[in-house]
């Protein structure tokens, strides 16, 4: 657990990748283009110590990833989103199966969402079953954005993205988190669009709709619609590291976010392997908004604020205990690898 101000704060990454972009899984140019635009933003806001190179970047592994992730103590639980891809890779790029070997092999520290794309069809929803019954994902990961045939995206308030939603409830998969950020080449920027979640919400009441990105550029927008409906939620990949480099801008995108949303509605995601939480966990938890933004937007990014963000409103999504976690990690895999049981020592003793 990372200590912050005399306390243990429980941080549960709710934005994390395992992807394959390697030379030999590219099939289309797009593919290439997607994963040099990726490492564009990865060194963009990465410290100048801590950059990865390209051949690393595009395929590291289970391995690497659970080092990164928990080696240090930052991350105690995350949560896996699938981008498929298929278009452009040949295995897919970061696919929900790929995922669960990670899941299977340490359940007690991973969950894995599932995915779906209304273009598939009936073919889409028997696989969104099959998703639900082999891995019990309780969230989806959705990419208006991605290429399939001649088509360049697609849309959430659409009939067929009605249909999935329609099967996501009945199935009890919950949280839909949409991307909805930056452009990424060569996808359109228009297919990211934040517009398409003010229906799909309003329309689904029973499902959680957490705004991957929190619609950079388009902030405004997603703040507007994130205030009116009760079940959207902000993602806060992309915006985080913006702490890092951006200080000022951090302060202002966070202080938009608590005066429209409020603390109970962002979810902290590294965005990994975008961004490492080995260094972004603690560039997040020590940052400062402006005395100007204090004071103009009347808000606070306390550390009370900041344990929720950093965890307590994921595991509210996703029913997760985090007194139970904290006892069955003082002994787990991943304490025992890392020598982090005294991380969890206290709580276990409780």
């Amino acid at each position: 657990m990372y200590h912050h101000e005399g306390e243990d704060v429980f941080v549960i990454d709710g934005h994390l990748h395992l992807w394959d972009a390697s030379e030999e899984n590219i099939k289309h140019q797009g593919g290439e283009e997607f994963i040099q635009c990726f490492y564009d933003y990865h060194a963009t806001f990465t410290p100048e110590d801590r950059l990865w190179d390209m051949d690393e970047y595009r395929k590291y592994g289970a391995d690497r990833m659970v080092e990164d992730l928990f080696g240090n103590g930052a991350v105690d639980m995350g949560i896996l989103q699938p981008t498929h891809l298929h278009e452009f890779y040949k295995n897919g790029f970061n696919t929900v199966d790929d995922d669960a070997e990670l899941v299977e092999q340490y359940p007690e520290r991973f969950i894995t969402n599932g995915r779906w794309d209304p273009r598939d069809g009936e073919a889409g929803l028997k696989e969104l079953e099959r998703q639900k019954e082999e891995y019990d994902v309780q969230g989806a990961k959705v990419y208006t954005a991605e290429w399939k045939g001649d088509s360049k995206g697609w849309r959430l308030d659409s009939p067929e993205a009605f249909e999935f939603l329609e099967k996501c409830a009945e199935l009890g998969i919950t949280n839909i988190h949409p991307h909805k950020g930056p452009t990424i080449r060569p996808l359109n920027r228009d297919a990211f669009d934040v517009g398409d979640v003010d229906d799909a919400a309003s329309s689904f009441p029973n499902l959680n709709f957490i705004v991957e990105h929190v619609g950079l550029p388009r902030l405004d927008d997603f703040c507007w619609i994130g205030t009116q409906e009760p079940n959207v939620y902000g993602g806060l990949a992309v915006a985080a590291p913006f702490a890092q480099n951006r200080p000022e801008k951090f302060s202002e995108i966070m202080s938009e976010l608590l005066w429209w949303l409020g603390e109970d509605k962002l979810l902290f995601g590294s965005d990994y392997a975008l961004w490492n939480p080995d260094w972004l966990v603690e560039t997040v938890m020590e940052a400062e908004l402006t005395e100007e933004h204090k004071m103009e937007y009347g808000v606070e990014w306390s550390h009370e604020v900041k344990k929720k963000v950093m965890g307590e409103n994921a595991a509210e999504l996703y029913d997760i205990d985090i007194e139970a976690k904290k006892r069955e990690f003082a002994d787990d895999a991943i304490a025992q690898r890392f020598g982090l049981g005294d991380h969890y020592s206290g709580a276990a003793a409780d």
